[in-house]
């Protein structure tokens, strides 16, 4: 790969709202409803040309929304099959770590090298990230073009809305390199084979980069856009060595292209579900944030010591979130608010039960009010709960959008909280090549 000439590429990858099947999406008997959300994290991949005889061996990354947001990569071809090992380089002498960068790059170019059976190193790169504003609440400092804002902190100052950007990140960022390194021919993410090779090297570096295998949703939206998800078995990713590693690279392909039939994972991305004609899925931005980490820990000691009584509360609501989505599906619109009672009313079920705010009383009465504004259809606290944000199924028009956007500053006001909306919606698309000139001014 390192003598090629590898073309500029830009992916973007959407964020994501578990509207309903959070904690259960962690157990195979069951499945989330996943919407993507147009809010997207974009890549853009480029070559680094250096001088006439000089070989550079680095990875930029660049975020330039954020202050200090660069990391510099060297890297090197490890021995025995240990695959392109990079290792992060000071940069105004310091280092500050960014796992999900670093973890990504590891996987997605060892998988890049290995599948062309090159011998060398790949050539060196640029690569720039920028995140649409919703993904963080902090407001921008200047007016910069296009939806990109300047935020004038840190990133590990900013505030987020918790619409998965880590998840995004990695998915746009592998796709990015692929595309970047790969042939058409050998990737190309608008097919369904170059989909689920993405899907497959997304989330095994997703799971590394996080120290832990999560359920998964987030990726799998990422890379398929709005879907029912059935997570994979843990199991899949056991046995893949440490990034350099001896073997880790043959392993990381025979996981990411599914020697074996080992994935076990459902994705029904193209089953008819969508939003009823009119109406949109909106986030309102709570500003509080949630420890997710802990909040699962403690529903599932939950599960353990009441097997039996968690086991039929999950077994119903399965059943009532299947029973929202087919109403979605059937573009039924009159019975959406109560199946969306439904789920809630055992969502508030298994939080007292466990111990968890789930959908704690606060958002519990801002859902209940949201949900009589003329043009709403009800709302629900998504994913593993808590404060992160809310959603709402609402008319999409104006006159709707107003009420609402009045009722929150209302709101906000009487409780001296900060909720707004914000102006991300739903969507059904998932990763996709964008054009460069979207991005003037960035690169």
């Amino acid at each position: 790969m390192s003598t090629a000439t590898h073309p500029d590429v830009a992916i973007s990858a959407p964020g994501k709202v578990l509207l309903a099947g959070g904690y259960l999406v962690l157990d195979r008997k069951y499945t989330g409803l996943v919407f993507g959300l147009d809010a997207r994290i974009s890549v853009i991949a480029g070559q680094i040309h250096s001088s006439a005889g000089v070989q550079l061996n680095e990875i930029v990354v660049d975020s330039p929304q954020f202050l200090e947001a660069q990391w510099r990569y060297g890297y090197h071809l490890a021995p025995e099959g240990g695959g392109i090992k990079v290792t992060q380089l000071q940069v105004g002498g310091q280092v500050n770590p960014n796992p999900f960068v670093e973890t990504t790059l590891n996987y997605a170019l060892t998988y890049a090298n290995t599948v062309t059976n090159s011998t060398t190193a790949p050539s060196s790169s640029r690569l720039v990230i920028l995140a649409d504003n919703d993904y963080y609440s902090n407001p921008a400092t200047t007016d910069a073009p296009g939806r990109f804002a300047k935020f004038g902190v840190t990133l590990r100052e900013a505030h987020k809305t918790g619409l998965g950007s880590s998840a995004a990140l990695v998915t746009a960022l592998t796709a990015a390199l692929l595309t970047h390194y790969l042939p058409r021919d050998r990737f190309d993410a608008s097919t369904d084979a170059g989909r689920a090779a993405l899907h497959n090297l997304a989330q095994a570096a997703h799971c590394a980069a996080q120290g832990k295998v999560g359920s998964g949703f987030d990726v799998a939206a990422a890379v398929y856009g709005s879907c029912t998800y059935r997570r994979f078995s843990p199991s899949v990713l056991a046995g893949i060595p440490e990034a350099g590693a001896p073997g880790f690279a043959a392993r990381l392909v025979e996981v990411v292209d599914d020697r074996g039939a080992a994935w076990d994972v459902e994705v029904k991305a193209a089953d008819g579900l969508r939003m009823p004609r009119g109406v949109t899925l909106r986030m309102c931005d709570v500003d509080c944030g949630s420890q997710t980490v802990g909040m699962v820990k403690q529903v599932l000691a939950w599960r353990a010591q009441d097997a039996a009584g968690s086991t039929r509360l999950w077994d119903e609501l399965q059943a009532r979130n299947e029973a929202l989505a087919q109403v979605l599906r059937n573009d039924a619109l009159g019975e959406v608010p109560s199946r969306i009672q439904g789920v809630r009313e055992l969502i508030r079920a298994m939080g007292e039960r466990s111990g968890v705010p789930i959908e704690p009383p606060a958002q519990t009465e801002l859902l209940d009010a949201a949900a009589r504004v003329e043009g709403v259809h009800g709302g629900v606290v998504p994913g593993a709960g808590g404060f992160d944000a809310a959603a709402l199924l609402m008319d999409d028009d104006e006159a709707t959008e107003r009420r609402v956007v009045e009722f929150l500053a209302r709101w906000s006001a009487e409780k001296g909280g900060k909720v707004k909306l914000l102006s991300v919606r739903g969507e059904m698309e998932g990763v996709r090549r964008e054009q460069l000139d979207v991005y003037e001014g960035w690169l």
